[in-house]
């Protein structure tokens, strides 16, 4: 797909709205599927997960299938309020960088969140549809996190079943480094 621009900035500033409503309506119900219209039909979406597995979900029915079905498993409960946007209106280059926080609390009345900068990297296709959307976070404090969460007892039941799910390594969707069907870069 050719990625058009210059685009409008009160037409992003909408988009970042309109993606802003969806996700509050996502958390609520825990269901993030239905955020895939906000994809254009062939759009693709990925992350790197450490030194060893990229995923990539490619076209629209992936990414509601994959991204936001299989890989937001488990995540009922958790929300990613962003806390800023940056957006070039001559690319419709779309940064919103988010906090990934879990409903559940530590003994000190604190909630169990992501450190670092976890983001989306979104390139705007026009019509309020994104034509890519590239995750970034960081898996150490991931994988700490997630520990934490074992060692409190403190895991959903669905979190515990996506990960035994997710155990042999072989869900759609995740690839081997440089072996996706799209490149990340």
């Amino acid at each position: 797909m050719t990625d058009h621009g210059p685009f409008d900035r009160a037409e992003l500033d909408e988009m970042v709205e309109r993606w802003l409503t969806a996700n509050d309506e996502a958390e609520r119900a825990g269901d993030w599927r239905p955020l895939s219209e906000f994809y254009t039909e062939d759009a693709t979406y990925g992350w790197n997960y450490g030194p060893h597995k990229d995923f990539m979900a490619v076209g629209r029915d992936e990414i509601r299938d994959l991204a936001l079905g299989q890989e937001m498993e488990g995540l009922e409960g958790w929300t990613y309020p962003y806390q800023a946007w940056v957006i070039d209106e001559k690319t419709g280059d779309m940064l919103g960088l988010w906090k990934q926080v879990y409903e559940a609390t530590r003994d000190d009345g604190s909630h169990y969140a992501l450190n670092g900068i976890q983001g989306s990297w979104f390139k705007y296709a026009g019509n309020f549809q994104f034509s890519w959307q590239r995750d970034f976070f960081d898996y150490g404090n991931v994988s700490a996190l997630f520990i934490e969460l074992m060692k409190d007892k403190k895991m959903s039941d669905g979190m515990l079943a996506r990960i035994e799910k997710a155990a042999p390594g072989n869900l759609p969707g995740w690839y081997p480094i440089g072996q996706a069907p799209v490149a990340l870069w």
